[in-house]
C-alpha cells in the first residue's frame, strides 16, 4: 500500500517537477548565438559598415565569441562640396579610402536576462583584435583639355578635343576645382589597393529585445579605439592620423538555441 501511495505521490508531482525543470532551462539562456547587423559610427558618415558575431555560453552569465566587422573610416577634416559650374560633387582634398576589416574575440556578460516571451536583455561587451586596413585611391575626373585665354574678351576656350583623365587625386596638383568633372566611385579605388595592419579594441553594452527566447533583436553601444602601423594619409596636408576613435551604434539581428 506505500508503494503505491508512493507511486501516486510521484506522479502527482511529475507536472510539477517538469515545470521547475522547464523554468530551469529558460533561465539557464541559452548555448549559441549568432547574429548580423549594420555599424553606425562617429568616423564612417551615415552608415559606417556591417558586422557578423557568433556567441557561445562558457559559464554562468558568461560568454565569449568571435565577430567580424566591415566598416569604413573617414578623416575628420573630411566635407563633401560641389562644383557650382558643372554640379560635380567630390570631397575636397581627399586622396585615399580607408576600409577596415576586423576580426575579433570578445566576453560578454548579462546583467539582466530577458523573460522566455518578453522583456529587455543587457549584456557588458568587451572584444579585441586585429584590424585590416585597406588604403583604396580616391579618384577623380580631371578635366585635361586644352583652354586659351582670348585677351579681348578675357573669356577661355577650347582648343582641341575634350580631354577627361581619370586621376588620383592630390590637392597640390588638382588646384583647380572648377576643372574636376566627377568622382567615378570607390570600386575604381578598390582596385588598386594597399594594406595597413593595426588593433582594435572596443567596449559597450548590448540591449536585446525578441517576442521569443530563441528570437534576437537589439542595439549595441560603446566605444572603439584603432591604431594601425604605417602611412594612413587620407587627405593630404591634414594631420595625420594613426590612432581613430570612435563612438559606435550597431543594429543586428538573428537567432539563437
Amino acid at each position: 500500500m506505500r508503494r503505491i501511495l508512493l507511486v501516486l505521490a510521484i506522479i502527482s508531482f511529475l507536472p510539477v517537477g517538469l515545470a521547475m525543470a522547464q523554468t530551469v532551462e529558460e533561465e539557464e539562456g541559452y548555448s549559441r548565438e549568432f547574429t548580423y547587423g549594420l555599424n553606425f559610427n562617429s568616423n564612417g558618415g551615415l552608415l559606417g559598415g556591417a558586422m557578423i558575431k557568433q556567441v557561445y555560453h562558457l559559464e554562468g552569465n558568461w560568454y565569449h565569441f568571435w565577430a567580424l566587422e566591415g566598416v569604413e573610416v573617414k578623416h575628420p577634416k573630411e566635407r563633401p562640396v560641389q562644383n557650382l559650374q558643372n554640379g560635380a560633387s567630390f570631397v575636397r582634398g581627399k586622396s585615399n579610402y580607408l576600409f577596415v576589416l576586423r576580426p575579433q574575440y570578445g566576453r560578454e556578460y548579462t546583467f539582466f536576462k530577458k523573460a522566455a516571451e518578453s522583456g529587455v536583455q543587457v549584456n557588458g561587451v568587451f572584444a579585441a583584435g586585429p584590424s585590416i586596413g585597406i588604403m583604396a585611391p580616391y579618384f577623380i575626373e580631371y578635366d585635361r583639355s586644352n583652354y586659351v585665354l582670348d585677351p579681348r574678351t578675357q573669356q577661355y576656350y577650347l582648343v582641341g578635343p575634350v580631354m577627361i583623365s581619370t586621376e588620383q587625386y592630390d590637392p597640390n596638383i588638382h588646384t583647380n576645382e572648377g576643372l574636376i568633372v566627377g568622382a567615378p566611385g570607390v570600386f575604381k579605388g578598390l582596385s588598386e589597393p594597399s594594406f595597413r595592419v593595426g588593433a582594435n579594441a572596443k567596449a559597450g553594452v548590448s540591449f536585446e529585445y525578441g517576442r521569443y527566447m530563441e528570437s534576437v533583436t537589439g542595439i549595441e553601444v560603446g566605444m572603439l579605439v584603432e591604431a594601425f602601423a604605417g602611412d594612413m594619409t587620407m587627405i593630404p596636408g591634414a594631420p595625420k592620423r594613426n590612432t581613430f576613435m570612435s563612438v559606435y551604434l550597431t543594429l543586428y539581428y538573428g537567432r539563437r538555441r
